[in-house]
């Protein structure tokens, strides 16, 4: 009996147990905390608060720190050009924003009108790419804030005060680039070859498949360094030319490393010590003739392999910058022009544009309508709660609500801890260096962290505009509670695309894709240039699929299920890619080249399951009939092709 009720203990437990997807959003994320930033961030915004006190302007001061939070939210780039962007641009946003929403603070219909009309070209812009999505966030951030919250006269003190603390912080960002100017770029690098030599150590063991996605993420990042830069520097800088030609001599490494891990046995301890020591070379600015100490190759996936190390180190240690390898492997960006212009059109004639923006506007209307019937004081913390949870890159609207909801709670009593025990005036700054240190810390952590970092620097920030202490407390949860509500309603469940993401569709795109990219490396079109440039945007592609199902994955029944069930189809796709990789690799090294048709029989069968992805929401088995000699060098990628069309969901 005991034994049974313990049981049933257990049971009741376990159904009144968190669900994983909500548990996941609350688990803090392992990455280390950037110091620098912390450092930043504590000096940008206490700074401008000290400097209001000293000159009997505090609320001067308060909203020059309201502008640096904008930067420290911003500054999220390692390489210093990027930085600028990163901060300045949306700056200008920000400061459109607060103008705007200073010139109909109070009056009524008109700010609900305005703000809603802000709100769709915000999320319109937001969906262009990282900066524009920031600067998206600021444009209405700031035009609420400037709606809800009386600003110093004339009109242009407020947009100038908030755009001198956001600078306040880029100025800081960039104190070391006359010392550091290329050491972001370097340090990618050199960590995309740190990154390759672990998958190359774990080629035989299950973390492989991990090992590959870094390297993914490494190459990703480090040509987004390098090119963004030399898009604005070319052929005037020998050491940015130095540290691309390094990084392309280590995408054939890249190439080997797939036919080393589907051979089925390790490598020689030596060869990612190699790779090391092609680091620590590139992070130091190492030269001279070094010969690597590598074992004699045996089968065309080891041969693959030492040449491309050889080459590495003779590219790598070479004193003169060798301008012969310096194709770019992604290509250029298009001048700035194409780009804005293109830009500009998809944003207009994208129908996801489109559908976000007024997904937007319709929420931040509701509110600031709410707002206008019903008297709420302080109204403004309603819309801000709503463009925090619907900003569109960072994860599931659903989740993060509730951890929006969590997250200010937590927040919540730190800010009624600081209101009601520390003495307002000087007290304020040291507590705000404090408290704006924990924004870049806690953001590192997951959402619900840097919301609970964030609600209490800003509360703090507000009651030094309006002199209200504790009383800020409770009003901000109810409404934060009210901001959640509406962005569940309005912005969640009157969105079946919200809920019944068609998951397949993008994954669909990634098969079609690595079904052209098998056809082309083993055509008589084949060029090694245009394969390898091919081969990248896939897995750029996937590494975009992969973040998707992860989204997904936090969402709630159905979409949250369907993805986990989905989930060993996106790695096998990404292993297929891994197959065609080390066949094609092979033959460059000496094995028989397949039979005229094979390659495209292969390609017949991923298009096929494309389709399939497409016409279906749940995955259904498909035995492929791939005949084919089992000594051929796609022998391999034929295995993975069957193993990805017969993977079914668990659920009808």
């Amino acid at each position: 009996m005991a034994d049974q009720k313990r049981a049933g203990d257990g049971v009741r437990q376990g159904r009144l147990a968190p669900p994983e997807w909500l548990i996941a959003g609350l688990r803090p994320a392992p990455t280390p905390i950037p110091w620098p930033a912390v450092a930043r961030a504590a000096i940008a915004m206490a700074a401008p608060l000290a400097v209001g006190m000293a000159t009997g302007q505090s609320a001067y001061g308060a909203l020059a720190s309201m502008g640096a939070l904008s930067g420290v939210i911003g500054d999220t780039a390692d390489a210093y050009r990027m930085r600028i962007f990163n901060i300045a641009v949306p700056q200008l946003f920000g400061a459109l924003g607060v103008t705007v929403g200073s010139l109909v603070f109070g009056h009524g219909w008109l700010a609900v009108a305005a703000l809603t009309l802000v709100a769709l070209a915000s999320g319109m812009i937001s969906t262009i790419g990282a900066v524009a999505s920031v600067s998206g966030l600021l444009l209405l951030l700031n035009a609420v804030v400037g709606a809800g919250l009386p600003m110093p006269g004339p009109w242009w003190k407020a947009p100038l005060l908030l755009s001198l603390g956001g600078l306040f912080v880029l100025l800081l960002s960039l104190l070391g680039w006359p010392l550091r100017r290329t050491e972001p770029e370097r340090d990618a690098v050199a960590g995309t070859y740190r990154a390759v030599a672990e998958a190359i150590e774990a080629a035989t063991t299950d973390a492989y498949d991990t090992r590959r996605q870094a390297v993914t993420q490494a190459l990703n990042t480090a040509y987004d360094l390098i090119l963004a830069r030399r898009a604005r520097e070319h052929g005037r800088r020998e050491e940015l030319v130095r540290l691309l030609a390094q990084l392309n001599v280590v995408i054939p490494i890249v190439e080997a490393a797939p036919a080393v891990h589907l051979r089925g046995w390790g490598v020689d301890a030596a060869i990612p010590t190699a790779v090391r020591q092609l680091a620590d070379a590139v992070d130091e600015g190492r030269t001279g003739a070094v010969e690597p100490d590598l074992p004699a190759p045996a089968t065309p996936a080891e041969r693959a392999l030492d040449t491309a190390l050889r080459h590495a180190f003779a590219v790598v240690h070479n004193p003169d910058v060798d301008h012969s390898n310096i194709d770019d492997r992604l290509g250029r960006p298009a001048a700035l022009r194409i780009r804005f212009r293109r830009a500009a059109r998809n944003v207009l004639l994208s129908g996801a544009s489109w559908r976000y923006g007024l997904r937007l506007a319709l929420c931040i209307g509701l509110a600031q309508a709410l707002v206008s019937v019903v008297p709420v004081e302080r109204s403004y913390w309603v819309a801000l709660t709503i463009v925090f949870v619907l900003k569109p890159d960072f994860g599931s609207v659903f989740a993060r609500a509730l951890m929006r909801a969590v997250g200010t709670a937590g927040g919540l009593v730190i800010a009624a801890a600081v209101l009601a025990e520390v003495p307002r005036g000087w007290w304020d700054v040291p507590v705000m260096m404090l408290l704006a240190a924990l924004i870049p810390a806690f953001s590192a952590k997951g959402y619900a962290f840097q919301t609970a970092a964030i609600t209490p620097v800003i509360l703090l920030l507000s009651d030094v505009l309006n002199h209200q202490g504790f009383n800020l407390v409770m009003p901000r949860l109810w409404d934060s509670l009210i901001g959640c509500a509406i962005a569940l309603v309005a912005g969640y469940l009157l969105w079946p695309e919200s809920w019944h993401t068609r998951i397949g569709a993008r994954l669909a795109d990634a098969v079609a894709a690595t079904a052209e990219y098998v056809e082309y490396a083993f055509s008589s079109e084949d060029d090694r240039t245009e394969r390898v440039r091919r081969r990248r945007r896939l897995y750029r592609d996937l590494s975009t699929v992969r973040s998707e199902f992860q989204r997904a994955l936090t969402e709630p029944p159905p979409t949250g299920p369907r993805a986990a069930a989905w989930w060993p189809l996106v790695v096998a796709v990404e292993r297929i890619v891994d197959a065609t990789t080390a066949a094609r690799v092979r033959v460059n090294h000496g094995a028989a080249s397949p039979a005229a048709g094979e390659a495209r029989e292969i390609a017949v069968q991923l298009r096929e399951l494309a389709e399939g992805l497409r016409s279906s929401v749940t995955l259904v088995e498909v035995r492929a009939e791939l005949s084919g000699d089992e000594e051929s060098v796609l022998a391999p990628l034929r295995q993975e092709v069957r193993a990805a069309r017969a993977i079914a969901s668990p659920t009808p």
